[in-house]
């Protein structure tokens, strides 16, 4: 017999329903010029969408949107650089970070300038011997093999000391960077980030691949390219804004469409072969699946973690040679590499995650801290980012996993809904020696000796700021839903607010008085299944709760609960229906 541990409890917190004359005549005046119903067009003024061109807007973003990249501070002087080291025959050497915005970034700019300069290099960093961000032997290595100017993507805007080494050493530095500034800018020949306090760029959520295409874009227009020649490009940008966690509003919601439209038609051979492995595209069907329209969601959980996956096991230059592979063949090997560095790090996750969590349970002032500092000397450091997640799942507070790397405390943080990780890591920052990141995600380096003061600091830090609620997983829910409501043009209307991601998330619905219809079907142990009628409505639907096993012994025929879940389309056996991604159960009281 198999003993489940009870559900989670979880917060329910419902968006403001629009209810102020404006808001309400908007919702009427959607509903009649765009013929939906009141709930779509409810979901539109949630996201700001009030009018019929706003709606146009919205439902067909435009590549004639994006902003001017000469808006960017530092533009004007990247693109006279790079266009001067084209014209005088120098050395360019692409360099970015290990992870999927990284090499996408590297991809995307080395795959981009070779089609019209050829004295040109990658780099990435050994995860393991260099570290994160512009390193001492990725300076040396430029230096020693005659390179004049390094185009830095994803990382340096905090690389003080390494772009003064390489200009002492006749290295000039562009970087392309998306991370949040330190006090002091590098004095770099042009520092290119939306997120400089003195940057005038109109949206700053762009990826590091983001601000290497905007770069691209300039360089384009001053040298008389076409700037159609950049869009079959734009399937690495969407890669990158997929699984960097940006929020898809503005300049990368028109990025991420127009690149998920070239991913479903025309990807590049790389991509096909990961889809294929991924499984995906069929042994025998043609790459895109044409049945199957390849969404974030599909690109987050698919294709991010076999890219990551090189960079955290081996070396991330086997991910950039599958994004710039030219030949199918060559693409199917290095898909294959990256799907066996993919489980060999599945194998490193589980592993590491039990030892972490089975460290907080022996530990009481662990399990009561407000914060999860952990450090194993022993652990794998590409896999550290992915175990504080884990540790959330349970733990559900802000989380650093860290292990010993070249003789420091090297990991990474992960925090929860409502909190900046990034500030509170900053609050501690004597004790470090590097850190680096955003609100929800961080990379830290220490002295092994500062661990313990570290991780007493951060949790008094943590203890200060957070709030109590912050400490309850939630569910941000959009509006309450019938289930009569629910139908195929319901669903073909939703799916084009995609593409869904942070700031633009897939619609979440609530409805009440829901009952079984059969008995609950555990799936693999932990996933749950089951159909499900509102009463009062003839309609059943299918519902699938993933880790959600724990709620089949509470859930009984002819005793309704509310479910809160997203609306989605099942393909299985070309049959598709739609179902039910549940989020959330509620017993009646």
């Amino acid at each position: 017999m198999i003993v489940r541990s009870s559900p989670a409890t979880k917060r329910w917190l419902h968006k403001p329903f629009p209810d102020a004359p404006p808001q309400l005549s908007a919702i009427e005046s959607l509903v009649q010029t765009l013929n939906i119903s009141p709930f779509l067009a409810t979901l539109l003024v949630q996201r700001k969408v009030t009018t019929f061109e706003e709606a146009r807007t919205f439902f067909r973003p435009e590549l004639s949107h994006l902003h001017d990249p000469f808006l960017m501070k530092d533009m004007d002087r990247a693109v006279d650089r790079l266009t001067r080291a084209m014209a005088n025959g120098e050395k360019i050497l692409v360099y970015g970070d290990y992870d999927v915005d990284g090499t996408t970034s590297v991809a995307l700019m080395y795959g981009f300038l070779s089609t019209i300069y050829d004295k040109l290099e990658h780099y990435i960093p050994d995860r393991y011997k260099e570290g994160y961000g512009i390193s001492k032997a990725g300076v040396a290595y430029a230096a020693e093999n005659g390179f004049t100017l390094i185009v830095a993507l994803d990382c340096g805007i905090k690389a003080i000391d390494r772009v003064a080494e390489a200009t002492a050493l006749g290295v000039d530095f562009i970087i392309c960077d998306h991370h949040r500034p330190g006090d002091e800018i590098p004095a770099a020949v042009a520092v290119l980030d939306p997120k400089r306090a003195d940057c005038p760029y109109p949206y700053d959520e762009l990826t590091g691949c983001g601000v290497g295409f905007k770069l691209l874009q300039a360089l384009c227009r001053v040298r008389g390219i076409p700037a159609e020649t950049l869009w079959p490009y734009l399937d690495l940008v969407a890669v990158s804004i997929s699984c960097d966690i940006v929020p898809v509003t503005g300049e990368n919601r028109a990025l991420a469409y127009y690149g998920l439209k070239q991913l479903n038609s025309a990807p590049r051979t790389g991509l096909c072969a990961l889809l294929r492995i991924a499984g995906f595209v069929a042994p025998n069907e043609t790459c895109p699946p044409a049945a199957k329209h390849l969404d974030v969601t599909n690109v987050v959980f698919g294709l991010g973690p076999r890219i990551n996956a090189a960079g955290r096991i081996k070396h991330a230059r086997a991910a950039v040679d599958l994004l710039l592979a030219e030949h199918h063949h060559d693409a199917e090997d290095f898909a294959y590499e990256l799907n066996q560095h993919n489980r060999d790090r599945q194998d490193f996750d589980k592993s590491m995650t039990e030892q972490a969590l089975a460290m907080i349970e022996a530990d009481e002032w662990l399990k009561n801290a407000k914060s999860t500092v952990l450090y194993d000397a022993s652990w794998n450091k590409g896999v550290v980012g992915i175990v504080a997640s884990r540790c959330i799942e349970r733990f559900y507070r802000p989380t650093i996993i860290l292990t010993r790397s070249n003789g420091k405390a090297s990991g990474s943080a992960r925090s929860v809904a409502g909190f900046d990780v990034y500030e509170a890591i900053e609050a501690c920052s004597d004790l470090l020696e590097q850190f680096g990141g955003h609100t929800f995600a961080a990379g830290l380096t220490m002295p092994v000796e500062n661990i313990e003061a570290f991780q007493k600091r951060f949790d008094e830090v943590v203890s200060a700021s957070i709030e109590a609620d912050d400490l309850i997983p939630k569910v941000d829910i959009d509006i309450p839903l019938d289930f009569s409501e629910i139908d195929a043009k319901f669903y073909r209307i939703m799916k084009q607010m995609s593409p869904f991601g942070p700031q633009n998330l897939a619609p979440v619905f609530c409805t009440e008085e829901v009952v079984l219809v059969g008995e609950p079907i555990i799936m693999k142990e932990k996933h749950l299944k089951f159909t499900c009628r509102q009463v009062g409505s003839g309609r059943t639907f299918t519902a699938i709760g993933f880790g959600m096993s724990a709620w089949a012994d509470h859930l009984h025929q002819n005793a309704p609960f509310s479910i809160c879940y997203s609306v989605e389309m099942n393909h299985f056996r070309d049959q598709s229906t739609i179902q039910l991604n549940l989020k959330d159960i509620r017993l009646a009281e």
